[in-house]
């Protein structure tokens, strides 16, 4: 049994067995190792898509769960794909670019105490911003899933995306059809971190056995020039 087997069953949101094994299996790896730290916490989850992360993190034991997702199409999807009750709840997705809803946020004051950047920090340019707004809402800890260089040495890669794509950055321009992203290495992150008091700990993907990998080709590659991957940033 995984957290998201009831997808399966849902009339409006049909997902392919794999695709169902691969969100059980991150379930697992990026929100049930932290479920202390989610216990009654505050939560942010930055590029919600249809808010299928931000019903993971309630149903984990957060006490709320604010998301920011770019595309209201996407945020538009969660009352149909999720079931309605306390766990739903608990979610509040709002529309927006995270580079300026997270300021607006800070200006009034508002505080989480998790941060979750599931799959948005190789969409960016601005990874630093981005690190320095997580600490400026007070958060205690911040979980990054994301693609990461595979090369030793403090990089981050610059390539481009089609914006018309969900699953890519969105636009920052009006009419903008690509956008600048940035692939970071695990030592720029690990820098970048460690100048704003955050410790970072790598999850060990490898420990993962061969027979539960199903859909999780990203976080296993040998032949490409990236790798998918998760790290915990703690405030010392």
């Amino acid at each position: 049994m995984g957290f998201f087997d009831f997808l399966d069953e849902t009339q409006d949101h049909k997902y392919a067995e794999a695709n169902i094994a691969r969100l059980n299996a991150r379930f697992e790896m990026i929100v049930e190792p932290y479920r202390r730290d989610l216990e009654d916490a505050r939560v942010l989850d930055l590029a919600s898509h249809d808010g299928r992360w931000a019903y993971a993190l309630s149903g984990a034991g957060a006490r709320e769960v604010v998301g920011i997702e770019g595309r209201q199409d996407l945020i538009d999807q969660f009352e149909s794909s999720y079931p309605r009750g306390e766990i739903a709840d608990r979610v509040h997705l709002q529309q927006g670019d995270i580079f300026e809803t997270l300021p607006t946020m800070v200006e009034r004051g508002e505080r989480f105490d998790v941060v979750a950047v599931f799959g948005i920090f190789y969409h960016i340019m601005e990874h630093y911003r981005l690190l320095k707004l997580i600490k400026h809402v007070g958060a205690r800890l911040a979980v990054i899933d994301s693609e990461f260089i595979i090369r030793e040495g403090p990089f981050i890669r610059i390539g481009e995306e089609e914006t018309s794509k969900e699953l890519n950055s969105i636009p920052h321009e009006q009419g903008q059809d690509r956008a600048p992203v940035g692939v970071p290495s695990r030592e720029a992150v690990e820098r970048m971190a460690d100048t704003l008091g955050y410790d970072t700990a790598w999850t060990d993907w490898s420990a993962r056995r061969a027979d539960q990998r199903r859909g999780l080709r990203d976080y296993y590659r040998t032949d490409h020039w990236k790798r998918r991957g998760t790290c915990a940033l703690r405030l010392r």
